[in-house]
């Protein structure tokens, strides 16, 4: 069922009760639907948590004719790097190596967990939180979004094309080009360049990687085999100096600076 036209709100978390929700839809999207799993994942109170989650901003979409913990219907999770430089680290840091990001001098901000309820995928949620990010972005002056994203499943052969179609298609630029870590590195170059359907490829990729390819993203060198999360993830990333004219355009009117 989607809802139709629900009443939104969109703001950071601002209590244990908000981080609370946030991580009970995380449950429910990425251990109940998905398969995944964790070792701070609590299945008796169906919360999808880690250790990092003290340190970021938790982006909510709050529908308000919820109550309690169903209330928060979409997710977001922003560290910029002023707080990953307090936390000594990155998320990414356990799957890629970022030391081409941090060598730009540039600022960071590193997305994760986003998800979307059940019931509000094919409504205007994710252009909401979309919008909440893009404010989130011109506020702290971010220069370079980047983060992981899944693939459902670890069959390889599965997911040759989709994972073929972006090493060939959209491999970052060398400065920025970071690097699965090899214990889990899974290479991408999969297929040759003039046997891949780009159809088929699209059809495989999950909607969020395709979004942030419409906005000029790119990935890293090689996805990260994610067993425990069941799950292949590759690194995206995005130079907001890069993008298109038409989305760069977009922000800045956001912020006031265009017409």
């Amino acid at each position: 069922m989607i809802v139709s036209e629900p009443r939104f709100a969109l703001r950071l978390a601002r209590d244990g009760a908000d981080l609370r929700a946030a991580q009970r839809l995380r449950y429910e999207v990425f251990v109940a639907e998905l398969g995944g799993g964790g070792a701070m994942v609590d299945h008796e109170a169906r919360l999808e948590r880690d250790e990092f989650d003290p340190w970021f901003d938790h982006l909510l979409l709050i529908d308000l004719d919820r109550t309690g913990d169903e209330r928060v219907v979409g997710v977001y999770r922003l560290l910029p790097g002023e707080k990953a430089a307090q936390l000594g680290r990155f998320y990414t840091e356990t799957e890629y190596d970022l030391a081409p990001l941090r060598a730009t001098g540039r600022r960071l901000l590193e997305l994760g967990r986003s998800c979307v309820h059940r019931d509000y995928r094919g409504s205007t949620a994710m252009f909401h939180l979309w919008n909440g990010l893009a404010d989130y972005v011109l506020e702290h002056g971010i220069e370079i979004l980047f983060g992981v994203a899944s693939f459902h499943g670890t069959d390889i052969d599965r997911l040759a094309m989709p994972l073929a179609w972006l090493h060939h298609n959209h491999l970052a630029p060398p400065e920025l080009r970071v690097r699965a870590r090899e214990e889990a590195f899974q290479p991408m170059d999969l297929i040759a360049p003039d046997a891949l359907d780009r159809r088929a490829a699209m059809a495989a990729m999950p909607a969020l990687i395709k979004a942030y390819l419409r906005l000029g993203g790119c990935v890293g060198e090689g996805a990260f085999v994610d067993h425990a999360f069941n799950t292949v993830d590759v690194c995206l990333l995005m130079d907001t100096a890069l993008m298109s004219a038409r989305h760069r355009s977009y922000y800045t009117r956001k912020a006031g600076l265009a017409g």
